[in-house]
């Protein structure tokens, strides 16, 4: 009997899920849940093109001050993230960086802040076909601190709120009862979401390099939160998560030269 080693099949071919294969994305990587952000975040781009939408996965690929940079959708938690990093990284793709939407757990965090993080608790069940239970999931220092700097410069010049420090992966939206989201603030976590932990950790097992920043969609803790109308500060928010991402790949290029 011959078992199937996925990575083997898989490796510099057409990727199943995502439908992309050597040559249609930038070693650069974008990584958005929703894939009509991947079009927000083309308006950034120069020579852009979509290269395809497939499930939950839409791609476009440009050209940010001449580095070649991806978008790739990877649809809601850390399950499908996941198989976004994997294929990605099959076709060439070797640096992440998440944009998305947070949930605030600190009462001093408000709607439209930008939060990057350094590192993700793993609330979660897919990172454990990964790395032991224990094991942190934890973003590139190098990639997060050029988000940093960027985000600073950027910070100067808008004055959004700016915060850095950890987060917590979930599983179940609608699982987040007041005790667990309580429990998550108490140990002052700044912000929950949904992919990150699959991302850093893969990342750090393939030996790729993850990073994340984010915009504040409301805060659980002081139940600042509107799902019904249009969220004007979440929607200045990624437009603010985006420049920063390309920002801060563009400093992590050239600090990379200069070595």
């Amino acid at each position: 009997m011959v078992t199937l080693n996925k990575a083997d099949t898989t490796k510099d071919k057409m990727q199943y899920h995502i439908r992309l294969k050597p040559g249609d994305v930038g070693k650069y990587v974008l990584l958005p849940g929703d894939p009509d952000r991947v079009l927000r975040i083309s308006k950034y781009l120069d020579d852009v093109q979509e290269v395809i939408f497939h499930r939950e996965y839409r791609t476009c690929t440009g050209f940010y001050k001449g580095i070649k940079i991806s978008a790739t959708s990877t649809g809601i938690g850390c399950p499908s993230a996941a198989i976004a990093v994997e294929e990605l990284a099959n076709i060439g793709a070797t640096h992440f960086v998440r944009v998305g939407s947070t949930g605030a757990l600190q009462s001093h965090i408000n709607v439209g802040d930008i939060i990057i993080n350094t590192a993700s608790m793993r609330n979660e069940g897919t990172t454990r076909f990964y790395v032991d239970d224990g094991f942190p999931a934890v973003a590139d220092h190098f990639l997060t601190h050029a988000l940093i700097q960027a985000g600073m410069e950027l910070q100067n010049e808008k004055q959004f709120g700016f915060h850095i420090g950890l987060n917590a992966s979930d599983d179940a939206f609608y699982g987040e009862t007041p005790e667990w989201i309580e429990m998550l603030s108490r140990h002052k976590l700044l912000n929950v979401e949904m992919e990150s932990a699959a991302i850093f950790s893969i990342a750090h097992m393939r030996d790729l390099k993850a990073a994340m920043v984010c915009g504040v969609a409301g805060n659980l803790v002081t139940a600042d939160i509107d799902y019904e109308g249009e969220n004007t500060a979440l929607i200045n928010a990624w437009e603010d998560a985006i420049s920063i991402a390309l920002e801060g790949i563009y400093r992590y290029e050239q600090q990379v030269n200069q070595e």
